[in-house]
């Protein structure tokens, strides 16, 4: 399996590879700058010297070109993003964890996008695209940090069972996390709304909680 990361030089795109890298994914992270990404991919893969990670950086067309993509762009970017990339994209699944969110005071706020998530954004600009929406409520720190002990769950979201299949088995992969099945991509509106509440939560309590669904 190859990975391409599209916005994969920031926090949470670097969080995920690195997770990712770690249990024996190809891992290319994508960039609007190529030197950047393969400057970030090599610092990651340097911080952690007694693991073998596969992880490069190319220009988000080269991540795009990978065998199932995840976009990690700021969510006011996505959509921009995808677009460029959609002949690219067609075909494959994209792994949507852009939350629409504003910080007002300590706290942040969820925004509504018109079509009510930004995953259903993103599979409006690709139609012949498999769009799921899964990695929302991670603390991106902790993702990053391989020694932190994270353990949470993921909820998946999507229209079609093979990109629900395809992310859970992605998800299941990764040391520490859970990946459920959250139904249809008509889910990801309170899904990525509820984003707001974990970090303000861990703003308020100066901590990095994670999300753990009991009973399942």
């Amino acid at each position: 399996m190859h990975v391409g990361i599209l916005g994969g030089t920031g926090p949470a795109g670097r969080g995920v590879g690195v997770r990712l890298a770690e249990a024996g994914v190809r891992v290319t992270l994508g960039s609007r700058d190529a030197e950047r990404a393969a400057t970030v991919a090599a610092e990651v893969v340097a911080r952690w010297p007694d693991l073998d990670l596969e992880m490069g950086g190319e220009d988000n067309a080269g991540a795009a070109a990978a065998d199932l993509v995840v976009l990690a762009t700021p969510w006011d970017s996505a959509i921009p993003t995808v677009r460029s990339l959609r002949e690219l994209l067609a075909g494959k699944v994209v792994v949507s964890m852009a939350n629409a969110l504003v910080k007002e005071g300590r706290e942040m706020l969820a925004l509504i996008p018109p079509r009510g998530s930004v995953a259903a954004a993103v599979q409006a600009a690709l139609p012949e695209s498999l769009v799921a929406a899964a990695f929302h409520h991670l603390p991106a720190s902790e993702m990053e940090n391989l020694e932190s002990g994270l353990e949470a769950d993921v909820l998946v979201c999507s229209d079609y069972p093979d990109a629900t299949a395809a992310t859970l088995a992605l998800v299941e992969q990764m040391p520490g996390l859970r990946p459920l099945d959250a139904g249809s991509l008509s889910q990801a509106a309170a899904i990525e709304a509820f984003t707001a509440v974990c970090i303000t939560l861990n703003i308020k309590h100066k901590a990095h909680s994670t999300l753990r669904i009991v009973g399942l």
